[in-house]
């Protein structure tokens, strides 16, 4: 079985793919049900009854609030257009963090200063009601967007619509009214997403400044502090040379005293070969997280609400495969993992290929990171094994392009079909993920940051194990 998923961008909502796994009949089915709707809603409209007025009352209500885009301009038309089409004075009260009515506007004043000295604060109502001479309408958000809001309002009530006089309505009139503050909530609830959603933007300009000042300059330090360290490290090797000298010199007539210097001399040397070999596995630690922690935490990013990808052309093996092998070799051996090199490496020892190293190397570190949490041992026995392999191919399913096929295989037992069709989906584990401690995010990190390369990402049920793999242009796409 070979699974095969190439993402392709959608320029406005970049969270859907084409067609986002739904299969043909479904798609149908969504079709006919939005024709019921449709019907529903003009049998709903004959039985309303709405005279030209009322139409167009809300037909004008809907052009000016798209026209309009501050919400002190929506809340003074809400009020206005009562008191245009109706000869009705309005005001608009909204929930304030504390879920109390707070006046925001009326048709006598508009939106300045305080409420006018006969309008207090209302009755929350959770039903239209006629209340001393006040039509009091409770306005009601999206039901699927309230959980967005920064309050939790009861029962989706997020203000109230007060008309007067109220006493001379007619049921009819009641009934438009309340379609009427209907429209008003749907618009200013998501007028309210959309200004909560510019402060989370620039709250997140504000991050990324504060990372690079508090995060990325100051990591930077850390290489010329490696370095200091690294000529520590050196100076002791010159200071155990020169022992070596002074006591070949003093001991030539003592053999018992040159063999104890020789033992020395040995000791020493194996200290500054275990302190060295530490040194260049933390500072491989280090290159690697500093390049994931610029990568990821990348300014454009955040200004442009996704990935930015710097791509550049680069050798596979000695700059994205072999640094993440190196990182997870102790984690490999750790858990009596083999590693081996497939035949492609051969073939092929230098594959070139155009990428975003930062990201690409984190996708080629997540799926030795799922190697080492979840290769088996075989059938027969034997010890746990990866192999990773690469190898140039001429299309990507049926896309005509020159990449290159990077694979990572353990042994192990086969995923479940049920399971392999959603491998690359957000928030996905497994069953045999609970020993293991994992988010999901991983594989479909991977699919998202190879999608964005124009490659494609797979799996497939290969004979004693699993094989994750995904494909990488060698050039950019015209």
């Amino acid at each position: 079985m070979q699974r095969d998923e190439t993402p392709t961008g959608d320029i406005f909502f970049s969270d859907l793919e084409p067609g986002n796994g739904i299969a043909p009949e479904e798609a149908r089915e969504r079709v006919d049900f939005f024709v019921r709707r449709i019907r529903e809603k003009i049998g709903a409209y004959e039985k309303y009854q709405f005279s030209k007025r009322e139409s167009r009352a809300l037909n004008v209500f809907f052009d000016l609030a798209q026209e309009f885009t501050a919400k002190q301009d929506l809340w003074v038309l809400s009020v206005v257009i009562p008191k245009v089409f109706f000869d009705k004075e309005a005001s608009l009260f909204l929930l304030n963090a504390e879920k109390r009515l707070e006046w925001r506007c009326c048709s006598i004043k508009g939106c300045f200063g305080t409420p006018p000295e006969d309008a207090p604060e209302p009755p929350l109502v959770e039903k239209p009601e006629v209340r001393n001479g006040h039509y009091l309408l409770p306005i009601k958000g999206n039901h699927e967007l309230v959980s967005q809001l920064p309050f939790e309002p009861e029962r989706d009530v997020i203000g109230l619509l007060d008309i007067t006089p109220g006493t001379d309505i007619s049921e009819h009139e009641k009934l438009f009214f309340e379609k009427y503050a209907n429209r008003i909530g749907y618009r200013i609830h998501n007028r309210l997403i959309a200004s909560k959603n510019q402060e989370h933007l620039e709250f997140i300009r504000s991050l990324v400044q504060d990372i690079g000042h508090n995060v990325i300059v100051p990591n930077m330090y850390f290489k010329l502090f490696y370095r200091r360290l690294e000529s520590r490290i050196m100076l002791l090797r010159d200071i155990a040379t020169k022992f070596s000298e002074f006591t070949n010199d003093c001991a030539l007539d003592d053999p018992e005293r040159m063999e104890a210097c020789k033992r020395l001399q040995t000791d020493m040397d194996a200290a500054f070969a275990a302190l060295m070999g530490q040194y260049r596995e933390i500072y491989r630690h280090y290159e690697q997280t500093s390049m994931f922690l610029e990568t990821l935490l990348r300014r454009s990013h955040f200004e442009q609400g996704r990935y930015v990808l710097e791509m550049r052309p680069c050798n596979l093996r000695t700059q994205i495969l072999e640094p993440q092998l190196e990182r997870y070799r102790a984690r490999f051996a750790e858990r009596g993992i083999e590693i081996a090199a497939g035949p492609g490496t051969q073939a092929n020892p230098d594959p070139q290929v155009l990428a975003d190293v930062g990201l690409i190397s984190q996708v080629v570190a997540n799926l030795f990171s799922n190697a080492v949490k979840y290769a088996r041992s075989p059938a027969d026995g034997s010890p746990p094994r990866v192999a990773y392999d690469w190898e140039v191919v001429s299309a990507i399913g049926e896309r005509p392009v020159e990449a290159v096929k990077v694979s990572v295989f353990s042994t192990g037992q086969h995923l479940a079909e049920s399971e392999a069709s959603r491998l690359y989906s957000e928030g996905f584990r497994g069953a045999n993920a609970s020993s293991e401690y994992g988010t999901g995010h991983g594989l479909f990190f991977i699919k998202e940051v190879v999608g964005l390369h124009s490659g494609a990402v797979g799996y497939e049920r290969t004979e004693g194990g699993n094989l994750f793999y995904f494909y990488l242009p060698v050039q950019a796409d015209d």
